[in-house]
């Protein structure tokens, strides 16, 4: 039997769903910025679909910067959907600033793998009917402050304690009809 490495290992788990959906953005950014072609994104969004490994997955990004970019100086990040689903999660880069816009269906953004340089984030919701969950690392407290809400409800479970060492304040604002934003640690 012969010792494998971590990165071999890891090289042939299985891809989820969000792995295939993480990387086909990676691309899609990619593409926006120049780095590659229409035509070869089309042809590694094939890959990436096909794809059952990470390894496989690997390939199809190795010749790019790693990671997502940050978004230029003052520019927000945007999540808006009517009825659908939006999921921002796994590894990326905290904007200083996001809108979150959801009328009947539900967005869920996960800071947890995040990569963020600031101590404040803003986040300017408006909910209507639907839902927005906010999943913030431990190490992060969440202060509802300015949001007008209707007959919906704000669950903030992360108000942080005195003896926290934080390094992330978020900051939520915005307006709440009848539907729900919640704000919580990421589950044990």
């Amino acid at each position: 039997m012969t010792e494998q490495s971590a990165g071999e290992i890891h090289g042939t788990l299985r891809a989820s769903d969000a792995d295939r959906d993480a990387v086909s953005d990676r691309l899609r950014v990619a593409a926006g910025e120049g780095r590659i072609t229409l035509d070869e994104l089309e042809d590694r969004l094939e890959g990436v679909y096909a794809a059952k490994t990470y390894a496989e997955l690997d390939t199809l990004v190795m010749d790019l910067p790693q990671g997502r970019l940050v978004l230029p100086d003052g520019q927000a990040l945007v999540l808006e959907t009517r009825s659908g689903k939006i999921t921002q999660v796994g590894r990326w880069v905290v904007p200083e600033r996001i809108t979150a816009s959801v009328t009947m269906g539900s967005i869920t953004i996960d800071f947890t793998e995040a990569v963020c340089r600031h101590r404040e984030v803003h986040l300017d919701a408006t909910c209507g009917s639907g839902r927005i969950i906010v999943i913030v690392p431990r190490d992060w407290i969440a202060v509802v402050d300015g949001l007008v809400t209707g007959m919906g409800h704000v669950i903030n479970k992360a108000p942080g304690s005195a003896d926290m060492n934080v390094t992330t304040t978020l900051r939520l604002s915005g307006k709440l009809g009848m539907g729900r934003i919640k704000i919580r640690y990421p589950s044990r």
